[in-house]
């Protein structure tokens, strides 16, 4: 495997040039705006939106949005910490600061832990990628990520996590959420990404688009929140579930809204939520218009 780069010292950080200035300062609404596209999207199988708490009994689609409020100085920080690129530890420290404001504005509620990790990590990746003024693409994002924390995440897959999806993970044999960001999130740009991409290139709505993609990410995506929730079993049943509505035609079958109803309501009789499914979606959702551009994502 090649070798990454060492995190170049701040001090030895060129100035960020003129179209990497405008664009770090466009990540609070990115990032902010992706994960609105996820809560706001609906039907999903056991997950939160405005129309019902899915799967959930501690939240809804107003902690949501009491998160989000908290969280948008976070993606912009994560940004110019990339920009300059900092070393892990400082990325981790921004992060964790960023659970505590969300968790003090949710009153203990954990909405966005997930997000906060991995959306955190690619406004990080974009700011790397931009401040060098690099032409802005899906495989430069994840080549930023790699070149200049790949081997800070790689050793942090070696700390056993306490949270339930690290403990469901390690119990289970699952790539856990750090597995997949010390690999690029591959699922994230070989699934997700391209899902939605092509959805929307086929003049598929936004909400068409996204839908599709949650559920090409539900068939293959190692989510740990579903195993926490419902054991290899409840992966299981999610999985095959996205794999049947994907060969039926997905979202280009005629009754594919009614499918997706009755699955929420079937998830949601088994607490099932995919959550890391989730994250993925407003990941891509956030990559997606970095890449086309304010106003012209999905």
């Amino acid at each position: 495997m090649r070798a990454r780069r060492a995190a170049t010292p701040p001090s030895a950080v060129p100035a960020e040039g003129p179209r990497a200035r405008g664009a770090l300062a466009r990540m609070a609404p990115l990032a902010v705006t992706a994960l609105y596209d996820e809560v706001a999207l609906f039907p999903k199988p056991g997950l939160v939106s405005f129309v019902d708490a899915g799967s959930h009994r501690d939240m809804d689609g107003q902690t949501f949005m009491r998160s989000l409020f908290a969280l948008r100085h976070y993606f912009p920080q994560m940004a110019v910490l990339g920009a300059q690129r900092q070393g892990f530890p400082a990325l981790e420290a921004c992060g964790l600061a960023a659970e505590r404001r969300m968790l003090a504005a949710t009153q203990g509620v954990n909405t966005h832990r997930g997000a906060i990790f991995s959306m955190g990590l690619l406004c990080a990746a974009a700011g790397a990628m931009l401040a060098r003024d690099a032409a802005v693409s899906a495989d430069a994002l994840r080549q930023a990520l790699l070149d200049t924390w790949g081997d800070a995440l790689t050793a942090r897959c070696a700390r056993r996590s306490g949270l339930p999806g690290g403990v469901a993970a390690h119990r289970h044999g699952l790539r856990s959420a750090s597995e997949e960001a010390a690999l690029g999130f591959p699922v994230l740009f070989t699934t997700t990404v391209p899902t939605l991409s092509t959805w929307l290139d086929r003049g598929a709505s936004p909400e068409t688009a996204r839908l599709q993609a949650l559920m090409a990410t539900m068939a293959v995506l190692d989510d740990c929140n579903l195993a926490h929730r419902g054991g290899r079993e409840g992966l299981a049943h999610a999985r095959n579930g996205a794999t049947a509505f994907l060969a039926a035609g997905g979202m280009a079958h005629p009754a594919a809204m009614d499918t997706l109803r009755s699955m929420h309501t079937g998830f949601v009789a088994r607490r099932l939520s995919p959550g890391g499914s989730a994250d993925m979606l407003a990941a891509a959702c956030f990559v997606v218009r970095l890449v086309r551009g304010a106003g012209t994502g999905p």
